[in-house]
């Protein structure tokens, strides 16, 4: 990831690539990542996964960590702690006005 002169609490823009979180990101459709954002069962998140960055939804089970996709033809991961966690989604932006929405 490039820092690119932002602070490293600064919130960033992503655009999404691949279907592994639709239908509700499709691809290329741009997310706002708030690296100081409330990290919480159900965040949409982007983490560091085996060296790579990826954006996933959070789920907290039984003392586990799951990187869980939207769409199911992709596999749940596992992170070993919240360090990985780089930052929680807050906003998805669109081409139109219906597309944009906030995430608590």
């Amino acid at each position: 990831m490039q820092t690119g002169g932002c602070g490293a609490s600064e919130p960033f823009v992503l655009r999404v690539l691949g279907d592994s979180m639709e239908p509700e990101f499709a691809d290329g459709v741009l997310i706002v990542i708030d690296p100081g954002g409330l990290v919480h069962d159900g965040s949409f998140v982007f983490a560091e996964h085996n060296d790579e960055y990826i954006f996933r939804r959070l789920e907290m089970r039984g003392g586990r960590l799951l990187l869980q996709p939207l769409n199911p033809g992709y596999p749940t991961l596992e992170l070993s702690d919240l360090g990985a966690v780089k930052g929680v989604v807050v906003q998805r932006a669109g081409t139109r006005r219906s597309q944009h929405k906030h995430y608590p």
